[in-house]
């Protein structure tokens, strides 16, 4: 089976062309980095316009690759949601003509399952397993029991992990996108130099919170000025870094062994962070628990992870008429 997936809930424009489930052809993206980068984040509209601009070239560069016309496409699968609405209305538009024009049948996949899903694309893991899901939008915990069948355990009280990233770069001058800079500038620095707070949920509760540690490192940085600050501006990220790996760690870890689940698997963004994948290795190790993530270019937005996602759903019989709308705020 030959599927085209579609992915544009935020800012990144992404297609891919999946051969039967598992076999990549081609998996394009385009990012708007340099778009959003003065802002210091995503921008709404600006983001649909892009992807207004690129979508079809980057539709035409997958199949190009894939060596395939439409044609000869067995299904197609884009997300419909969670995301940016209008950034979702112009990949679900133009997957709905291509669908009506061609007679493809298509599907509305969950942004959500299909990064949960991301780490089949590269290998096999066995049902049940915990699911750390982190990025610039959602820091979320499930139990993945099987496709199709997902318990919610947790999830951020305000900010997501990513974005307390991207704040806390803009903060510090340091660019966008805040995860990348801040792991690399992270590398070179003393994770134990600034002692900042943790945020701790009340016993039996997988929540997490970011917004009291974005918030002292702001107070920190104001309290000492940028003539002071700079100097030390890599333990600065270092230390917040490792804030941030120690309260998506504990919760996960915790989870496992509570719900006596011996695999954990990471999925998002944030789950390209150096450090946040050293420590899970070196708990899950401890444990005896296994550890699965995806290649970094699979944890960030991507239409191969839609792709497996759709075929999924393809083959169970599943398909969506022309009355599907985007959803901004789904939930899994």
């Amino acid at each position: 089976m030959l599927v085209l997936g579609v992915e544009t809930s935020c800012d990144d424009t992404a297609a891919a062309v999946l051969l039967d489930g598992r076999t990549v052809l081609a998996n394009l993206v385009s990012s708007q980095d340099s778009v959003h980068g003065p802002f210091g984040g995503v921008v709404p509209e600006l983001a649909s316009r892009q992807h207004v601009r690129h979508i079809l070239p980057i539709l035409d560069g997958a199949l190009k690759k894939a060596g395939i016309e439409l044609k000869a496409l067995d299904g197609i699968a884009v997300t419909f949601g969670p995301g940016l609405v209008g950034s979702l209305l112009v990949g679900l538009s133009v997957v709905k003509g291509i669908s009506f024009r061609w007679g493809i049948p298509y599907v509305g996949v969950n942004h959500l399952e299909a990064h949960l899903l991301a780490v089949f694309l590269e290998r096999e893991v066995a049902f049940p397993y915990i699911a750390l899901l982190a990025s610039g939008g959602h820091t979320l915990l499930y139990l993945v029991r099987g496709f199709g069948k997902y318990l919610y355990l947790g999830g951020t009280r305000d900010d997501a992990a990513g974005e307390a990233y991207d704040k806390v770069a803009k903060m510090m001058g340091l660019g966008y996108p805040g995860g990348r800079v801040i792991d690399q500038l992270a590398q070179n620095g003393n994770p134990r130099a600034v002692s900042f707070p943790r945020s701790r949920m009340k016993k039996g509760s997988f929540d997490f919170s970011f917004s009291g540690l974005k918030t002292a490192v702001w107070h920190y940085l104001s309290a000492r000025g940028e003539d002071k600050w700079e100097a030390q501006k890599v333990d600065i990220a270092a230390s917040f870094q490792e804030a941030v790996v120690d309260m998506l760690v504990a919760p996960t870890m915790r989870a496992a062994r509570e719900l006596g689940v011996g695999r954990i698997v990471l999925a998002g963004g944030v789950a390209a962070n150096s450090r946040l994948r050293q420590r899970m290795a070196q708990e899950t190790e401890e444990e005896g628990m296994a550890i699965y993530f995806p290649s970094p270019a699979l944890c960030t937005d991507n239409g191969a992870m839609i792709a497996l996602t759709g075929h999924r759903w393809l083959e169970r019989g599943r398909r969506d008429d022309f009355g599907l709308n985007a959803d901004a705020d789904l939930t899994l």
